[in-house]
């Protein structure tokens, strides 16, 4: 390790950084650097700037691989794995170079390329009391309970669950607690495992926000330039870049794949935070983990058992409809799925368990109105798009699409219910797509299977169970008004 930092030392000619308080910093470094945690490689500025800034103690230096128990290890990531290290022969430090194969999307991390922060002054805004939130809905009183939670949580920064069912309305749950977090000067990340999501989120914290500046950040996005902003909308894996960068951090739809299963997105959460801060997790559908750190209260939470329009949720109905599987193998829809396709009123989602099974769906179905979508679809936004516009009346589609997607007069199918990859959490989402909207509260959610599991009953319990509570917690206050 010892070799690397000499050679950092040697790339920018320093030794122990003096301080002298009359130094003029760069406003572009700063800006370059501001609450993230980058490789070294990425600096495209000139050695004697970064030289001037690190001697009079602007920027921290992060040891980019570490040896644990002697085995390597990723800061950034936490990844410990030594199947997802790898080594080159680099031309830079002369020798073998470990580097990181688990965060490579997000920039080489290797032995002699340290990670850089920025150590200078920050653009810390002053309190106000400035109306900053223009949106004019009105909550109900059990949205009104978890807001006021939120603004709890964010005032005190402590970490609160919002468990909330699909189409409560959590966003505009959260908009006074944004708006509280702004006028104490925070700054705020709203964060979530897919980019569906991001897209669906974007526009609507603008428009309650519209004097904020907000950036929305995922794979490929045009706001990856955008540098201290006040609001960050961004996918958990664009969190790997921050460190130490806010006040209060939002991860919507927690309990969601890639960010349930990976440990070292969780790591870049923790690490993008501030030592002193506030975490609110969203979810309409959180693991059984976090539903045991609730129960023995190690984690504050607050439930909304209905939706802000006040209609039940739409329970499943299941069909039996033979071996789909077999079927579309020889080119057929089951009769039962055919002929609720057939029935067609309005936009349709179908749910299938993989890739494949879109494509013979499409080949069976042959309709310019059908588009199918996937997780490495090329098209994916311009189809979703056009879906949300009213322009694609059905799309068939894998789990990707069980969340962010809002249309207001929709129906759903899946076809396979029976495949392992439905499971609670996921049938549970995609059922939350029907009746979201207040002028279409109620639509028909059907399991077409082979075979009832154990995860569709649980996943129609759940959704009965959370109609039940808030037929109750509706009935009591009624009485409590009289």
């Amino acid at each position: 390790m010892r070799e690397t930092w000499q050679f950092f030392h040697k790339h920018i000619n320093v030794s122990t950084p003096p301080l002298n308080p009359n130094f003029t910093y760069s406003q572009d470094l700063k800006h370059f650097l501001l609450r993230k945690r980058l490789p070294v490689e990425e600096l495209n500025f000139p050695t004697e700037l970064l030289r001037a800034h690190y001697r009079n103690g602007h920027l921290s230096l992060h040891q980019p691989i570490i040896k644990k128990q002697n085995k390597p290890y990723c800061p950034r990531c936490s990844n410990n794995d030594l199947h997802l290290f790898g080594s080159y022969h680099c031309a830079r430090c002369n020798k073998l170079c470990t580097y990181c194969r688990n965060c490579i999307m997000m920039g080489r991390v290797s032995e002699c390329s340290p990670l850089v922060s920025w150590n200078g002054p920050d653009d810390t805004k002053q309190p106000t009391s400035d109306k900053l939130l223009h949106w004019t809905g009105t909550l109900s009183s059990f949205q009104q309970r978890a807001a006021t939670e939120v603004i709890r949580t964010v005032e005190q920064q402590d970490e609160l669950l919002v468990w909330a069912v699909c189409g409560a309305g959590k966003t505009e749950v959260l908009f006074p607690g944004i708006e509280r977090a702004l006028q104490l000067g925070h700054k705020v990340c709203i964060a979530t495992p897919r980019t569906d999501v991001v897209l669906e989120l974007s526009p609507r914290i603008k428009q309650a926000f519209p004097t904020i500046e907000v950036a929305t950040l995922y794979g490929g996005s045009e706001d990856r330039k955008k540098i201290s902003c006040d609001i960050t909308i961004s996918t958990t894996h664009q969190l790997l870049r921050y460190y130490n960068a806010f006040d209060t951090i939002i991860i919507d739809e927690v309990d969601a794949f890639p960010y349930s299963y990976d440990k070292s997105l969780q790591h870049a959460v923790q690490e993008a935070r501030k030592d002193k801060s506030a975490i609110i997790y969203l979810s309409a559908t959180p693991s059984k983990s976090m539903q045991k750190l609730v129960h023995t209260k190690k984690l504050n939470a607050i439930k909304i058992p209905q939706r802000y329009h006040g209609h039940p949720l739409p329970v499943p109905r299941f069909e039996w409809c033979g071996n789909w599987s077999k079927k579309l193998e020889k080119g057929k829809l089951p009769k039962p799925i055919l002929k609720w396709i057939q029935a067609q009123q309005t936009q349709t989602f179908i749910f299938v368990p993989r890739i494949e099974h879109i494509e013979k769906v499409l080949a069976i179905l042959e309709d310019s109105n059908v588009a199918g979508v996937h997780a490495e679809d090329p098209e994916r936004k311009g189809k979703v798009a056009k879906f949300r516009k009213g322009e694609v009346q059905m799309l068939v589609t894998t789990t990707i699409l069980e969340r962010g997607v809002t249309v207001p007069n929709v129906r759903v199918a899946v076809l396979g219910a029976d495949d392992h990859i439905f499971t609670e959490s996921a049938l549970v989402q995609i059922a939350g797509r029907v009746g979201r909207s207040a002028s279409y509260p109620i639509g028909d959610v059907t399991f077409f299977h082979y075979g009832k599991t154990k995860e569709m009953v649980a996943a129609r319990h759940h959704i009965v169970k959370m109609n039940e509570e808030a037929r109750r917690l509706a009935e009591r206050e009624s009485m409590s008004h009289m």
